[in-house]
């Protein structure tokens, strides 16, 4: 579709509001005008520059609001935003369900954020799509509204440039020749300095940038690509020895190896590859 002179607006019944996430409305404003909201707005509200520029109010700040970016808000935050341009367009969601909440507070979307397409990802034809699905259907199911808000958001989590922050995909390119570094050199006995020197940052940011790709600090993660590769290696070598598996995966003994992969998995080595022995197997 192309975005017209017209606007375009649509509101879904309550019907999907038992559903854990679901549409309360979409919309295109061809020509955005000025809005304030004393008392915020009830729902979760994305809003999006397709052209022109606006400006956006909160706190008694103000934050510009040109083409490509965008303003996610939490209910009941009150703001105001105007046209800065002669022509502003925007695209809005607004959302809300009962795991709405909970939904983006794991994804650290929870109360105000700003967003920035980055060179990866355009939502352009992502909302095109998504009208165009309405527009052709009175009867898109609220089961189909709610995945494709979920899929927007996900996208938006990952490749959004948060408060002029790198997005995820950024930050996964960045890290991706230090990870395969420690893939390659997971059997020797490295840490977190060793880590960052290969990295070339500081300790402090290389902690920050694999907090933020992947929840966990870098050597965390280490320790997950130890115990993946042991898995590997107990499956593949059914009769090696754990004594051998643990020096090949970098442990400092059996004994480390055992208790690290019990506490990680739940399980000792042995009965892990006992299980899955059997399985491949039978």
């Amino acid at each position: 579709m192309n975005w017209g002179e017209k606007n375009i607006r649509y509101v879904f019944t309550s019907l999907e509001r038992s559903l854990p996430l679901y549409v309360e409305s979409i919309g295109y404003s061809a020509w955005e005008r000025a809005f304030q909201r004393a008392d915020g707005y009830p729902f979760y509200h994305w809003l999006h520059t397709l052209d022109g520029e606006g400006c956006f109010e909160m706190h008694g700040e103000e934050m510009k609001l040109a083409k490509g970016m965008g303003v996610l808000l939490a209910p009941f935050i009150p703001h105001s935003y105007y046209p800065t341009s002669e022509r502003w367009s925007t695209i809005y969601i607004t959302y809300g369900g009962a795991s709405s909440a909970s939904i983006m507070k794991a994804l650290e979307m929870d109360t105000f954020t700003f967003y920035e397409e980055d060179a990866d990802q355009s939502f352009d034809q992502l909302f095109r799509d998504w009208f165009e699905r309405i527009a052709a259907s009175t009867t898109l199911s609220s089961i189909e509204g709610s995945t494709a808000l979920y899929a927007f958001l996900m996208q938006l989590h990952k490749f959004g440039m948060f408060n002029q922050q790198p997005s995820l995909s950024q930050t996964y390119q960045t890290l991706q020749p230090i990870v395969t570094w420690m893939e390659r050199n997971l059997s020797h006995n490295i840490g977190i300095q060793e880590i960052a020197e290969q990295a070339h940052v500081a300790v402090q940011q290389l902690n920050e940038s694999f907090q933020q790709a992947f929840g966990l600090t870098p050597y965390s993660f280490l320790i997950q690509l130890r115990i993946r590769e042991a898995k590997r290696i107990m499956l593949d070598y059914p009769d090696l020895a754990l004594r051998e598996v643990a020096e090949q995966t970098g442990f400092n003994d059996v004994s480390h190896f055992v208790a690290t992969f019990r506490k990680k998995e739940g399980l000792t080595p042995g009965k892990y590859r006992e299980l899955h022995l059997v399985k491949m197997y039978k």
